[in-house]
């Protein structure tokens, strides 16, 4: 007990890391009890915050600030505009087909399973398909609706849709804009000496900024690549399974496997075992392959280093936390809690030293 009161007393008599610890609880307690009535302003936070490495990009090659802000600001509105009117409308038919043919496709794959039963008896007991297949095609035209619903209601609603499609793009502006005079604003309110803060802040706005932004640019390119891809082949429910193969990479390793039974299962259910069924999941398992051992490198190199186990407890963690945002920054997070967590055992580790001399 004497050793946990000693730590306690030795960590929390430095003003440094209270100041940190404080400013850490004060973000996760706002976003926490205000994230539903924030969600507009973390949103363009959010957007700004991704902004940023573009504008710096431009910046550092020589395009003056005011030019660089505009142009990827400009594209970040085109860029928006094109998916609310281009891939917004398909997505929502094909989800909602989708569902629609969904236990027609759970059927085909049942009736496949019992051929092969009555081919291979001892593989595969009849009762045991059965079992498995009985109620997934009723559970997914009871969730159908409800998806559909919420998609309709919670994002494509008027109430929303006019708080996202004009307040978020006016706030992106002006974080953008008025970048440093907000961090000013902020810095009044924190002590002069807060080292080790901005020690913290410098290494998550390095990494996982990079990391937040590589991973915006290759959802883009595998579900841009994917469409194009599933287009040419003449797989059904392309815009839904494109986006779905984008969105498989904001999980490491398990979104690319989960990812491949619907892709399977469309080819299945409109080319039954085919040559054509193979070349679509094929095409995709390329695709997963080309950006686990391509793309990802080229975007991230060495931005985030953490343990797979890390990464995937950080998933696991933070999206039962924050849902689809928590799952989407649970790296980031992940990162920004190994540089608290660094930047602390330094800390304590040069007071030692301190204290031993």
């Amino acid at each position: 007990m004497n050793m946990v009161t000693d730590w306690f007393r030795r960590t929390f008599s430095d003003a440094q890391v209270v100041l940190l610890v404080a400013v850490l609880l004060i973000v996760i307690l706002m976003i926490t009890l205000f994230g539903n009535m924030l969600a507009p302003a973390i949103a363009a936070m959010v957007i700004a915050f991704l902004l940023d490495g573009p504008i710096d990009w431009f910046t550092r090659r020589g395009a003056r600030p005011m030019v660089s802000f505009l142009s990827v600001y400009i594209g970040f509105i085109l860029i928006a505009l094109i998916v609310l009117l281009a891939v917004i409308p398909p997505l929502v038919r094909q989800i909602a087909q989708f569902i629609n043919d969904t236990p027609a496709m759970v059927d085909s794959v049942q009736r496949a399973l019992l051929a092969l039963q009555d081919r291979f008896p001892d593989l595969i007991a009849e009762d045991q398909v059965r079992s498995w297949f009985a109620n997934i095609g009723n559970e997914f035209a009871n969730i159908g609706p409800q998806i559909l619903q919420y998609f309709s209601a919670g994002v494509t609603g008027a109430i929303t849709l006019v708080v996202y499609m004009v307040l978020v793009p006016v706030m992106v502006f002006f974080f953008l804009k008025d970048k440093e005079a907000i961090l000013s604003w902020i810095a009044n309110f924190l002590p002069q000496d807060r080292t080790l803060l901005e020690q913290v802040w410098r290494e998550v706005i390095e990494r996982a900024g990079d990391y937040a932004r590589g991973k915006v640019y290759e959802i883009l390119i595998v579900g841009i690549v994917s469409f194009i891809v599933f287009q040419a082949i003449g797989i059904p429910y392309a815009t839904l399974l494109a986006v779905a193969t984008g969105l498989s990479v904001v999980i490491p390793y398990f979104g690319a496997a989960v990812v491949t039974f619907p892709v399977a299962l469309v080819a299945y259910f409109h080319w039954g075992p085919t040559s054509e069924m193979l070349v679509a999941v094929v095409a995709y398992l390329i695709i997963q392959a080309l950006d686990g051992n391509l793309l990802a490198p080229l975007l991230f190199s060495e931005v985030v280093k953490l343990h797979p186990n890390a990464i995937i407890l950080a998933i696991l963690v933070f999206g039962g936390l924050w849902g689809l945002w928590g799952v989407f920054f649970a790296i980031p997070l992940a990162t920004v809690a190994n540089a608290v967590i660094r930047a602390w055992r330094a800390r304590t580790a040069a007071q030692d030293t301190a204290v031993a001399a």
